[in-house]
């Protein structure tokens, strides 16, 4: 009994993920916030979501919730509970909104500022640590990349900087 001929199967040319500039900046993201994770807590004593809160309002005072999920890249859930976090450890205020009767408005306290110093300063040493293995000239060449890549991606979503309901990463 004959077999029958096998038939070549075309060969598939190799996808090169890891070459791709999502994966790429993905593997980035999750690689910095491993190392930030450690940082907070070392440097601020707090998750990295509530540090990213805190510097957010220290930054950006006064804050709604929804301004802070923006302004700290995390989904409205994560803001609201980092947010209630910060306002039980006595580092942000949380106040009735006088233009909305829903919201709230998010403020440092005292010993808010003092921790969201320290915040700053993890911030600084990571974002130094990060770009450490570039000189000055690809420093500045990043930033300008990194300013066209964010408006460009903010163009094409189309609404400027919303995106409520994706998860942001810890």
């Amino acid at each position: 009994m004959a077999r029958p001929a096998k038939i070549p199967q075309p060969v598939q040319p190799r996808f090169a993920l890891d070459a791709t500039v999502t994966h790429r900046l993905h593997t980035l993201h999750k690689l910095t916030d491993r190392a930030s994770q450690v940082a907070y807590l070392e440097g601020a004593g707090m998750s990295l979501s509530e540090g990213r809160c805190l510097s957010a309002v220290g930054a950006f005072t006064p804050l709604s919730v929804d301004d802070l999920a923006h302004r700290a890249n995390l989904n409205k859930g994560q803001a609201s509970r980092a947010a209630q976090s910060l306002v039980a450890q006595g580092l942000v205020n949380k106040r009735p909104s006088a233009i909305d009767g829903r919201g709230v408005v998010l403020t440092l306290t005292r010993k808010g500022g003092v921790v969201w110093r320290r915040v700053v300063a993890v911030i600084e040493r990571r974002n130094t640590e990060i770009v450490a293995c570039l000189d000055q000239e690809e420093c500045t060449c990043l930033d300008k990349l990194l300013d066209r890549l964010v408006a460009h991606a903010r163009l094409a979503l189309g609404n400027g900087h919303e995106i409520v309901d994706a998860p942001a990463s810890q």
